[in-house]
């Protein structure tokens, strides 16, 4: 039997003791999140703008040799953890299991969750609307393939305020089914599956490496998941967790044509959230139909040099040739000088509705 050298012992030594300080401190964490949990007295355990100013304050003290990512992922997970010692949390997704929607709902509230598979993004607002659940996660827009139109026709008559987002990098892989006779490859397939959403963001490597592949667009890719499972001569698209769900092989990896595409997921809750010291507003407007008046709506926003990462222009359902406007602000509602402008653009627009303040993403 051949000995470990000395150093590797005192290593391994040191690793476990850092271990046990790590369990104490894990429980001692714990203990104190449900005495949090009692002097709430049945107040919603949790609390985004708290566990975003968690977040970011480890995030910046983070002295490496971990990633920021990293990190946050842990403490998240802990909190998530200690969350449900008090309360299960109940979080409505776009499904079934697999999708990228589920994803986004385990990096912004960790895996000790209840997620609730619901059929549509209707589903998901309709949850929270009578109390299934306790908060949704929808996407609202692509990077490559721009807003989810269902998603803000939704929001513009739901009471549901945004209380959160998450930024998720999407990487779309080519999974099939997989056996002797078929060995995973591009060779023989026929077909290519996949959500209309994914199928865009990699129609150029499709035309590229199959191009003879017919292209179906199905309502989720875990349900190409499941029909390219039953089809040897079928492959799909979709997330590393789809291709474990359904026992498929990864053909290739990140084949989506833009390496930086991510999607914007909204959190949905009954109230928004108090601000963290790092937020955004969003909100939707009308306007008169009047000359100028898009530009006269905005000038309140660049007078008090707040700055607005969205704008998006929608047909407003009520009558013909008029605009709804989505905006976000880099700003919390209950800011001064945000307030203020809120009411200057509320005087000149035709409808106002505030969406609800939130901490920014910070990944």
């Amino acid at each position: 039997m051949n000995e470990q050298p000395e150093d590797l012992i005192t290593l391994r030594a040191r690793i476990d003791g850092i271990d046990d300080a790590i369990l104490k401190l894990l429980s001692e964490r714990a203990g104190i999140a449900q005495q949090v949990g009692r002097a709430k007295k049945g107040e919603m355990i949790y609390r985004p703008e708290r566990e975003a100013q968690i977040v970011q304050r480890l995030r910046t003290a983070n002295p490496g040799p971990l990633s920021g990512d990293t990190v946050e992922r842990l403490i998240r997970e802990i909190m998530s953890a200690c969350r449900a010692l008090e309360q299960t949390t109940r979080v409505a997704y776009l499904g079934p299991a697999g999708t990228f929607t589920q994803q986004a709902v385990h990096k912004q509230f960790g895996h000790e969750v209840d997620a609730l598979a619901e059929a549509s993004i209707d589903a998901c607002f309709h949850a929270v609307e009578t109390g299934r659940a306790d908060f949704a996660v929808v996407p609202v827009e692509n990077s490559t393939e721009g807003a989810i139109s269902r998603t803000l026709d939704l929001i513009v008559s739901s009471p549901l305020k945004i209380c959160g987002e998450v930024m998720l990098p999407i990487h779309q892989m080519l999974m099939r089914a997989e056996s002797a006779a078929n060995p995973a490859g591009l060779d023989g397939i026929q077909r290519v599956y996949g959500h209309a959403q994914s199928l865009a963001q990699c129609q150029q490597w499709l035309t590229r490496h199959l191009p003879k592949a017919e292209r179906i667009s199905v309502v989720s890719n875990s349900d190409g998941a499941r029909r390219a499972a039953a089809e040897p001569d079928a492959a799909t698209l979709g997330s590393e967790a789809a291709a474990e769900i359904y026992g498929l092989a990864v053909v290739a990896a990140r084949v989506e044509d833009e390496a930086s595409n991510t999607t914007r997921f909204l959190v949905l809750g009954v109230t928004d959230a108090a601000p963290s010291g790092r937020d955004k507003t969003s909100l939707v407007v009308g306007v008169r139909n009047q000359p100028g008046a898009v530009v006269k709506l905005l000038q309140p926003l660049a007078e008090a040099g707040i700055s607005m990462s969205k704008l998006e222009s929608r047909p407003a359902r009520s009558s013909n040739w008029e605009y709804l406007f989505f905006i976000v602000c880099e700003s919390h509602r209950q800011d001064p000088q945000l307030a203020t402008v809120l009411a200057e653009i509320e005087a000149r627009a035709a409808f106002l509705k505030i969406l609800g303040s939130y901490p920014a993403a910070l990944s």
